[in-house]
């Protein structure tokens, strides 16, 4: 069965004013790790107001839930040592001036790319699934490239920016988009034609190492996984553990497709873009564009998109747990709706990253 592994990054706001701060290298050396998992990290991100964690690989999507709350309960005990909460939120809602990490590669990052770095200030989930070979890897990018922006309508959770209601249910996904190399790529057909455009960006000098292959799904460059990094961090844990099982069936159902022979939907890459953009601006509220890139109610594109992955879903025995995540999700809302009913109740920015910290903590449904 394949293996997954989540990276979580997650803000530091202060206690009081929930506004960022800049405190993320005296809460990874103040860490307690003894009741943290064996394996994993937490670990700096690109602006000193977040951090990340980063699980071990596990086929078991029970050990993922608990290995992910572990890693949360070590981040908020060092960022209560360096006197901040964590929030998993997709962006800032308070107004902040990111400050940048002080590594080499990220001051890089600065002079090359500009305000783009300097403002940078997102929190995603990323998900690993294993993969068996470079070749299934990219068959597997070309299968999944239509349907990773249903990914995106059910994570969002970052509706506010800086102060304002963004009008989006996740504006991470477009703040992402300031990336020259983001976003869906064209179908690549072979492993050979992958690494070809790979090698071309870095020859470019517009990409400045691997690293910065921010493709809505990509070949890890560091692991033997596809790594899916279209999902707005999760506040809720039992979101983050319903993405990570919802990538792990999307790759195993296309894996499948490929050594079946069968051929990859190929929508032009400018309509999957739009797919995305509408995925982000209404999450689940609103109409989604199935993978013929038609608009249909977001409950029948999300149902036909189960059924598509529900072989791969009953084998790994995640299929109970996927279907009352989802379920969750159209009863109660998504993040970026539960984010919203707060502010509309209290009228302040402050009591809505409050809310947050405390589902965070899992103190809060």
């Amino acid at each position: 069965m394949r293996t997954v592994g989540v990276e979580e990054e997650l803000l530091l706001v202060d206690a009081e004013t929930g506004v960022p701060r800049g405190v993320a290298a005296q809460a990874i050396a103040s860490a307690d790790a003894s009741g943290a998992p064996d394996e994993g990290a937490l670990e700096h991100e690109l602006q000193q107001q977040m951090i990340e964690t980063d699980t071990a690989p596990t086929a078991d999507m029970s050990a993922l839930a608990e290995e992910l709350r572990s890693w949360r309960r070590t981040a908020i005990g060092a960022a209560r040592r360096a006197g901040v909460k964590v929030i998993a939120s997709g962006a800032s809602l308070l107004p902040v001036e990111p400050r940048v990490v002080p590594h080499s590669r990220y001051q890089r990052m600065v002079e090359h790319f500009g305000l783009t770095t300097s403002e940078a200030l997102t929190c995603a989930c990323h998900v690993h699934v294993s993969i068996d070979s470079h070749e299934e890897g990219v068959a597997v990018l070309d299968r999944i490239r239509a349907v990773t922006p249903l990914l995106i309508a059910l994570s969002g959770n970052s509706p506010f920016w800086r102060g304002r209601d963004s009008g989006y249910a996740s504006y991470r996904s477009q703040a992402m988009l300031r990336w020259p190399t983001a976003g869906p790529q064209d179908v690549f057909g072979t492993a050979d034609a992958y690494d070809d455009l790979v090698q071309g960006m870095l020859r470019s000098g517009v990409m400045l190492d691997e690293g910065m292959v921010y493709f809505d799904a990509r070949l890890s460059h560091r692991y033997p996984t596809v790594e899916i990094r279209v999902a707005d961090v999760c506040a809720d844990v039992r979101d983050s553990v319903l993405i990570a099982a919802l990538c792990r069936a999307m790759v195993e159902t296309a894996a499948r497709d490929w050594r079946s022979g069968g051929p990859p939907a190929a929508p032009a890459t400018s309509l999957i873009r739009l797919a995305a953009w509408q995925a982000g601006r209404y999450g689940l509220s609103e109409n989604l564009l199935d993978p013929d890139m038609r608009p249909r109610p977001a409950r029948e594109v999300v149902d036909a998109f189960l059924g598509w992955i529900e072989p791969a879903l009953q084998a790994s025995g995640d299929h109970e747990t996927v279907v009352a995540g989802v379920e969750r999700l159209f009863a109660r809302g998504t993040g970026a709706d539960r984010q919203r009913a707060v502010f509309e109740k209290t009228g302040q920015l402050s009591d809505v990253v409050a809310y947050l910290a405390r589902v965070t903590a899992e103190q809060e449904e």
